[in-house]
Formats: C-alpha cells, structure tokens, sequence
C-alpha cells in the first residue's frame, strides 16, 4: 500500500538531488522542490487515504464505551430479589 507514496518520494528526492548539482540550481531550492514536488503532495494524500479508517477506528471506540457504560451493574438494578448467601439464625424467645 505505501509502495507508490515510497517511490513518489523517491523521485522527487532524485529531482531535489538533480536540482542541487545543477550548476544553476541552488541547494535552498531543491530543499524547496523537495518540500512541495515530494512531501507535501505524499502527507495529504497518506492522510486522505487514511480518513476511513480512522472513521473506523472513532466509531469502534464509540461502540465499545457505549457497550461499557450499559455493562456497568448497579446495585441492586438487575431487578431480582437480593439473595443472602447465609440465613439469619433466630435465637428462641
């Protein structure tokens, strides 16, 4: 999956590299070709590919707290009689 923004990235370095030996170009500029030709353009569109999932994501942990918060047993909210594990032992008047 990031075969393409790797190799995008890839050629824009070579383009920076190309740009800085030139014997015009400027090393300020291929910081600056690589910034707008290779990073930039790979960082939004990474992070528009990565949009669903983290919908996902925000929607499963939504899930799992709704379901925690409804787990939550109060006392005495089950609505079934409280049940003592040992009876009470009268004493004979």
């Amino acid at each position: 999956m990031y075969i393409v923004p790797i190799a995008w990235l890839y050629v824009a370095l070579m383009m920076a590299v190309a740009e800085a030996t030139h014997s015009n170009g400027t090393v300020l500029g291929a910081i600056i070709t690589f910034l707008l030709y290779g990073l930039a353009p790979v960082a939004l569109v990474v992070y528009l590919m990565g949009a669903p999932a983290r919908r996902r994501a925000i929607k499963a942990r939504e899930a799992a707290e709704l379901a925690a918060a409804h787990s939550v047993v109060q006392p005495d909210a089950s609505g079934h009689a409280p049940a003592d594990a040992i009876t009470a032992v009268r004493k004979e008047p």
